[in-house]
């Protein structure tokens, strides 16, 4: 087994960190300005995954890209198959990820002066421009203490993972989950090797994340 879990797991975490980080940042952008009670029953969906359990999330995701669903028949017709992939365990960190980088996001853009962005529009820019030349920058540190959380939530995800992706050597058996095989297989060597790994990797990032928290103050 060696370090390829942890491997499979750092490139899942990046990937479903720069999903939410896109994905997060345009949802909270958008729902900055819509006040609307259909908008209050989205930001419940938008967060329901970090409240409900992980194994619930998987289900969801199963139900809704397994074989025999609508969508994943689809995909099978143009030989395509989510679930037991190396894409399906991006899947779902991106899933129990997202809710943390749109809230935190969302958050930073409100502290954002409203008079501010209405003197960017008097000049002419665009919303795109304001978001991107404007918010971003002003945002920066609650923006840039969400993507690491998030990349933390997506390097430790297991429940959604095991559901969708399986345990797979190699393609699908990130660090959570060869962790949890290990202990079960009574290899604690292998697993405590992989604890110490991703224990190492997550004091890094909060100790970025609390050097942050310092230089926005």
């Amino acid at each position: 087994m060696g370090l390829t879990p942890l491997r499979l797991s750092l490139q899942t975490a990046l990937c479903a960190t720069l999903l939410t980080f896109l994905a997060g940042i345009l949802c909270a952008r958008w729902r900055l300005d819509r006040r609307s009670a259909a908008g209050q029953v989205l930001d419940a969906l938008f967060m329901l995954p970090i409240a409900l359990p992980p194994s619930v999330v998987g289900l969801a995701l199963l139900l809704v890209f397994g074989r025999n669903s609508p969508l994943g028949e689809v995909l099978a017709r143009v030989g395509w198959s989510i679930i037991f992939t190396w894409p399906a365990t991006v899947l779902a960190s991106f899933v129990v990820a997202f809710p943390i980088m749109y809230q935190t996001a969302r958050g930073a853009f409100q502290q954002i002066e409203p008079s501010l962005l209405d003197a960017a529009r008097v000049f002419g820019r665009s919303e795109w421009s304001i978001l991107w030349k404007i918010m971003l920058p002003i945002a920066w540190p609650g923006i840039a203490a969400g993507a690491i959380l998030s990349f933390l939530r997506a390097l430790g995800e297991f429940g959604a993972t095991l559901m969708i992706a399986g345990n797979i050597p190699g393609r699908t058996a990130t660090a959570p989950v060869a962790i949890f095989f290990a202990v079960e297989a009574g290899e604690r060597r292998e697993a405590l090797i992989l604890a110490a790994a991703l224990l190492a990797i997550s004091l890094a990032a909060i100790t970025l994340l609390g050097r942050l928290n310092r230089a926005g103050k």
